[in-house]
């Protein structure tokens, strides 16, 4: 008989204020922080420090890399480890589309300042220009040479263009229109890291490279411009740093170039850059390095800069006057040259507590400013140490004050999660990590207590679950009573780091194992502590007895029935011992490095021990016999855990994976990957119920038993899918815009892997899905077709009053549930199910008899004028990839001919339509406009005072669009 096993899935995860592979926001109003969550992202409170919402998608287990906030709007883009883009809204917590194109982790981001576009650059050299409105990929850029790190549009003054940093020291500019480099800067000697465009005018750019340089650079936004008129040949030769015009030896007029050196900024650090931005008002920019420094820069205004020059003026004239000898004569026209560093002087920094990944500027302009005087900045700043805090600098002063507002690091370990335990009735979870030891409650997953402790590596709560007893690197026990969140007693009980403890299975002490070569044995015992109560008394541990070993001690563990007592030294061996006498009574050789872990069932027949050599053995407790080897993890086994009346088995590895095991039939159940660094912890419910797992990704992840059975092949089945999804995504190519079917020629193919440009989606397991589907459409298409079409002759063919029978519907048909549809509208069904963003890289995979198909499905759709907007793209995608085929077919021409006539004409009437529809809303506009709020929106039918005045201005809004209508035919 097949047995069925239950699945885990993973229930919450926990413990992660701010990752570090990514930078954090704020939300538009200032009051939200939008920090990084490994897979997820958070929204925190900032005055409170509270989690708000946390944005996840199910089945998506990449890290986020990249975000940025939409102008204007509550839109986040985010950008994943495995090349996906979500945009997410802040208000409603969903996504609302998805993007995949890149083949590697998306490291930049930058909306338009209209918000309806956004450029996104990856580890794999590339930028993608995507429509947000379409939800579809505009195109690609190639060019670099290493990873984008930064990405900007340039829109204003005439311009059109994307501008990139790379890793390759170089700064491109990209023209939209286009779609080619036009400038390309070598801006450092090493990395750029970091870049940014002064908001206003978009006519100064700063970059920031691994040589800690901040440079400013001048853009000139005509010459950029104006370079896509002029001869490509003539400009490489032509390009100069003068201010003035230049001319070649033949003197041939050439022009200056479009971004020029202006200078470098000052900083007080000298570590790489690895943040810049220029605050929304223009005024000031924050560069932040890899330490605790985030410096301000301030741009000052003209006013501010003639004052410079007076004061610079009168300390050279000073200066003059107070030299010896005669004083040569004054020049009133020579003015006093200003720097960088005069005109962008740096005037605050601020200095967290620990070292800062990224920064954010507060969304809103400088508050609290007056007349001739600056207001305050607020400063969002992720730490490295899973934390965040909001400081705010005052310019308003005469001395530059900085002050830390609020911070968050309540809710997270500042390091990774070394150990953890459960409470005996599973309600409380206790995690420990360099210097903290937390208490959360496992339903809720709130912080309830922070202590401050030693280097934990091993705790346990106490029979009674009101005490924690913490062993430290250092060797002592820390005991902490939960009720005063305070530490009760500091035991020195080893000279070496305690690697182990377990509290017996009489409930009446605790075994300890350490560094230090002894196992020692503590009883509970309560002492009378007048610093801690005047009328009870507080539990202390006594030493009663040590066990000397030949090694270093690994890891202690009581058997159930409290008989046995196993050792793991560093010997790679592991001792039995009998608990109550000491005496030896097995030795378990096998295992090539170090055991790390070990557990014994709840029947104490079976011991599982977990090595170094990525192993984990199955023995008896009866003879110590080796029952299985399993080669359990890719790298070091640090953890194994029996569920409690059965032969369970979960273990975990530094491979970041949790495994679950049947040590009875030796099988792999299943694999639980979620994790992004290696896993430290493990503890199990009693009853299996669920397990929780912590990491050095600083999370603590809760996976609980559903009631989904399953069988060990089926689950073998999806792992093999998995693997070929994988597979599939790092074999897919994005160099070709027309696919990579059998259909396209391989000459066009060579000519776009080439090309600067190229098609901005990827092939994913969702597209190839989708692809499937429209396959599986055309297919019961032709089938319903066929029988309609006879159903249709037979009717005619049929006598007076004989009834022919309609034909049945397919299966697929009516799944839809929507029996009435036609085979065409069928297909436009299923059409419309597969998202804007797949619908190319779906439809690359047809076959040309589907395109053909399908083009006989589009002409019904076009005469009908169902979705002309889905139509004309898909048709005009079809065209694209297989042009030459569909011009060489002679039987579609009449088809092809067919369509022409039929979607222009659909075409201008749907133009028409949506003219009339805007002018009638620009006339509202206006009207609106003119009337005070209060005359307007006062009635409640429609906003109007009455009906007569709402069918007036409707009737208005009716002749404005009917006489710009005219006014077009006429043109």
């Amino acid at each position: 008989m097949v047995k069925l096993y239950l699945r885990y899935r993973l229930a919450a995860s926990f413990g992660v204020v701010s990752s570090g592979a990514a930078n954090s926001l704020f939300d538009p109003a200032a009051k939200l922080a939008i920090t990084p969550a490994l897979e997820d992202v958070n929204l925190w409170d900032v005055r409170k420090g509270t989690l708000l919402n946390t944005w996840h998608e199910d089945g998506n287990r990449a890290e986020v890399t990249c975000m940025t906030r939409s102008p204007g709007g509550d839109a986040v883009a985010v950008g994943y480890a495995d090349g996906s883009i979500r945009i997410w809204t802040i208000t409603s917590g969903e996504t609302a589309i998805t993007f995949n194109g890149h083949r590697s982790a998306v490291t930049a981001l930058a909306y338009d300042p209209a918000g309806a576009r956004l450029v996104s650059g990856s580890r794999d050299t590339d930028l993608i220009v995507w429509d947000i409105v379409a939800e579809t990929g505009m195109f690609r850029l190639r060019g670099h040479k290493d990873q984008i790190t930064a990405v900007r549009f340039l829109t204003k003054g005439g311009m059109e263009h994307v501008v990139s940093g790379s890793k390759d020291t170089l700064v491109k500019f990209w023209d939209l229109a286009t779609q080619h480099c036009v400038e390309t800067v070598i801006a450092h000697r090493g990395e750029i890291w970091a870049l940014d465009v002064s908001p206003i005018d978009e006519t100064m750019m700063f970059t920031g490279a691994a040589d800690g340089e901040v440079r400013v650079w001048k853009i000139n936004p005509q010459i950029l411009s104006a370079k896509l008129e002029s001869n490509g040949d003539s400009l490489d030769k032509g390009w100069v740093d003068s201010a003035a015009e230049a001319t070649l030896e033949d003197g041939t007029p050439v022009m200056k170039r479009a971004v020029v050196n202006y200078g470098t900024l000052e900083r007080q650090s000298k570590e790489r850059v690895v943040t810049l931005k220029v605050h929304p008002s223009g005024r000031y920019i924050g560069a932040q390095g890899a330490d605790r420094l985030v410096e301000l820069y301030k741009v000052r205004t003209d006013e501010e800069l003639k004052k410079k020059v007076q004061r610079l003026k009168k300390r050279q004239n000073e200066k003059k006057k107070n030299q010896k000898g005669p004083t040569p004569m004054e020049d009133e026209t020579d003015e006093p040259a200003l720097t960088v560093a005069d005109e962008i002087p740096r005037v605050a920094h601020v200095r967290c507590s620990a070292k800062v990944r990224s920064f954010d500027f507060s969304p809103d302009k400088v508050t609290g400013t007056s007349s001739g005087r600056d207001g305050n900045l607020q400063l969002l700043c992720a730490l490295s140490n899973n934390s965040v805090e909001v400081h705010t600098v005052e310019f308003d002063k005469k001395e530059d004050a900085t002050r830390m507002v609020s911070s968050i690091d309540l809710p997270g370990h500042r390091s990774d999660v070394r150990t953890l335990a459960l409470s005996t009735d599973d309600e409380l979870l206790v995690t420990g990590s360099s210097d903290l030891v937390k208490i959360w409650n496992i339903y809720s997953r709130q912080c309830l207590k922070t202590l401050t402790s030693g280097y934990a590596l091993c705790c346990e709560f106490l029979p009674g679950n009101a005490f924690v007893v913490v062993g430290t690197k250092a060797g002592e026990l820390q005991l902490f009573d939960l009720a005063r969140s305070a530490m009760i007693e500091n035991i020195k009980a080893h000279d070496g780091p305690i690697w182990s403890l377990q509290v017996r299975p009489d409930k009446k002490g605790l075994t300890t194992g350490s560094q230090d070569k002894d196992v020692k044995f503590w009883d509970l015992a309560f002492v009378d502590d007048p610093e801690y109560s005047r009328v009870t008394k507080r539990p202390s541990l006594i030493h009663t007895r040590t066990l000397k070993m030949s090694d270093d001690v690994l890891c202690v563990r009581h058997s159930p029935d409290g008989r046995l007592l196993a050792v793991s030294l560093l010997d790679c061996t592991v001792k039995i011992l009998y608990a109550d006498t000491l005496k030896f009574f097995l030795s378990l050789y096998g295992h090539k490095l170090p055991v790390m872990s070990m557990d014994i069932s709840s029947d104490s027949a079976l011991i599982a021990t977990g090595s170094s050599d990525k192993s984990i053995k199955i023995w008896g407790l009866d003879f110590g016999d080796c029952h299985k080897s399993l080669f359990a993890h890719q790298d070091s086994v640090m953890g194994v855990r029996y569920v409690f009346g059965t032969h369970y088995l979960f273990s975990i590895g530094k491979d970041r994976i949790v495994k679950y095991w049947d040590t009875d039939k030796f099988e792999l159940i299943m694999k639980l990957e979620s994790h992004h660094g290696e896993i430290w912890g493990l503890a199990v419910a009693k009853y299996g119920n669920f397990v929780v797992t912590g990491a050095h990704d600083r999370s603590i992840r809760v996976w609980e038993k559903t009631d989904d059975q399953f069988m060990l092949e089926e689950e073998r089945e999806r792992e093999q899918e998995e693997i070929y999804e994988q597979s599939l995504a790092a074999q897919s190519g994005n160099d070709a815009p027309i696919g990579s079917g059998a259909d396209v020629d391989d000459s066009m193919k060579q000519q776009a892997t080439n090309s600067e440009v190229a098609a901005a989606g990827k092939a994913t397991s969702e597209t190839l899905k989708a692809g499937e589907r429209i396959i599986e459409a055309l297919d019961v298409w032709e089938e319903e077709r066929r029988n309609f079409d006879q159903y249709e002759r037979m009717k005619k063919a049929a006598a007076p009053g004989v009834v022919v029978p309609t034909p049945p519907r397919s299966p697929f048909v009516l799944a839809t549930g929507h029996p009435d549809l036609s085979p065409e509208e069928f297909v436009l069904f299923v059409t419309q199910k597969i998202k804007a963003s797949d619908m190319e890289e779906a439809l690359l995979i047809l076959p040309f008899a589907k395109v053909i198909a399908f083009l006989r499905n589009i002409v019904v759709w076009i005469e009908k004028k169902w979705n002309l907007s889905l139509t004309s793209r898909i048709l005009f995608i079809l065209l694209r990839m297989h042009h030459h085929q569909l011009v060489a077919t002679a039987t579609l021409r009449p088809t092809l001919t067919r369509i022409r006539r039929t979607l222009r004409a659909a075409l201008r009437a749907d133009r028409d339509r949506v003219g009339f529809n805007l002018a009638g809303l620009r006339h509202i506009k206006n009207i609106i406009n003119d009337k005070s709020t209060s005359d307007f929106f006062v009635g409640v039918e429609g906003g109007y005072a009455t009906v007569e005045d709402r069918e007036r201005e409707l009737e208005l809004a009716r002749r404005a669009g009917v006489q710009q209508k005219r006014k077009r035919a006429v043109t």
